[in-house]
């Protein structure tokens, strides 16, 4: 095979490497922006529909970015309705019962708000770069690939991810 000739998107093997190996990583990485696994899924799928409708237009080298930027696009046009749901949900928490401790249940309940409060509180940019490196264990070099920007980006955000959260956590 000439080495002139590029790889098609549109080729069955060739999707599915892609598939393979981007998939996991373009999931967490919506999960970390959103919220929402199911959300994450729904979008990661709707993006790999989209590449597969588009193959012959897009080149292979260049999948990664267009998955990445198709989420990305997908996931901003859901924000208004996921700001609905999140509203929602937030009014409905403390309506279930239990038999466990109401002691117990209640500081367990407000760490685990004030946690998640204080991470969905951090800018955008901040979170996902803290998600990335503290969930996924991702280095910052494959975060900077993954956000499309520089390492040392990457170090500054993760920075003053850091810095908000622990005035956030210390104040508990």
């Amino acid at each position: 095979m000439d080495k002139g000739i590029l790889k098609s998107v549109c080729e069955q093997k060739n999707f599915n490497a892609i598939f393979n190996k981007h998939s996991q990583t373009l999931r967490n990485y919506m999960y970390y922006k959103c919220g929402d696994i199911q959300q994450a899924e729904d979008i990661v799928q709707e993006a790999y529909i989209k590449l597969w409708n588009n193959c012959a237009k897009v080149v292979f080298e260049k999948a990664k970015s267009y998955l990445y930027t198709i989420a990305n696009n997908h996931f901003l046009n859901e924000i208004a309705h996921k700001k609905v749901v999140v509203e929602y949900q937030k009014q409905s928490v403390f309506s279930g019962k239990t038999d466990e401790s109401p002691q117990f249940i209640l500081e367990q309940e407000e760490f685990h708000v004030k946690l998640k409060q204080a991470i969905a509180n951090l800018p955008e940019k901040q979170r996902e770069v803290f998600l990335l490196s503290r969930i996924d264990k991702k280095k910052y070099s494959e975060i900077a690939d993954i956000v499309g920007i520089s390492v040392k980006a990457v170090e500054k955000r993760m920075s003053n991810a850091l810095l908000t959260l622990k005035d956030k956590i210390g104040k508990l």
